[in-house]
């Protein structure tokens, strides 16, 4: 496979469901979320390379959590792209799950957390916050009906986010950080 044809230079590309010859402008909004999807994905990665071995819970590592969110992406970008693919209601399900059995692990909070604590919950809380930029850039594309995204798929990119938020917390939490609320400090 070449690393490149010359046939995007113009501006145009092609998707699954495209007809045979038809090209799309690559400023379309189903670029602007495949393009998020795909930083998000990268993130994930990043953040998966700096998972320390021993962060299990629930019989899986986070690795391996972190990789099989990358599978749940990449299917969420095929859809995207015009693929008869969408994300199942069970892995919305397990997710949930999977959150809610975290957090029972956490202390309380009230208030938003300053970010960072160690290398890997600054990864995950990056993570986070593309994963709620990529959102809002398929609810977007869904909303324009340029694409019409499974009601599975929008749930479960709505979901990431706090899966990120519960992880970035949870290894704070086993690496004995202290998460400390915003001073907010200055005048109005």
């Amino acid at each position: 496979m070449a690393f490149f044809t010359g046939k995007g230079d113009k501006g145009t590309t092609k998707l699954f469901d495209t007809p045979s010859g038809a090209r799309v402008l690559k400023s379309s909004a189903i670029f602007e979320c495949l393009g998020q999807l795909d930083e998000l994905n990268t993130v994930v990665g990043w953040c998966k390379v700096a998972c320390p071995d021993d962060f299990y819970f629930q019989d899986r590592s986070g690795g391996d959590l972190l990789h099989d969110v990358q599978d749940h992406i990449f299917t969420i970008q095929a859809e995207a792209a015009g693929a008869a693919k969408s994300v199942p209601q069970s892995s919305i399900e397990k997710m949930s799950t999977l959150i809610n059995e975290i957090e029972k692990e956490l202390p309380e909070i009230k208030t938003f957390l300053v970010p960072g604590g160690t290398e890997f919950s600054a990864r995950l809380d990056i993570a986070r916050a593309v994963s709620r930029r990529a959102e809002r850039r398929l609810v977007v594309l869904h909303e324009s009906g340029e694409r019409s995204i499974s009601e599975s798929s929008r749930a479960y990119a709505n979901r990431l986010s706090s899966l990120f938020y519960a992880l970035t917390r949870l290894a704070n939490h086993r690496a004995g950080i202290i998460e400390k609320p915003p001073a907010y400090q200055g005048g109005a």
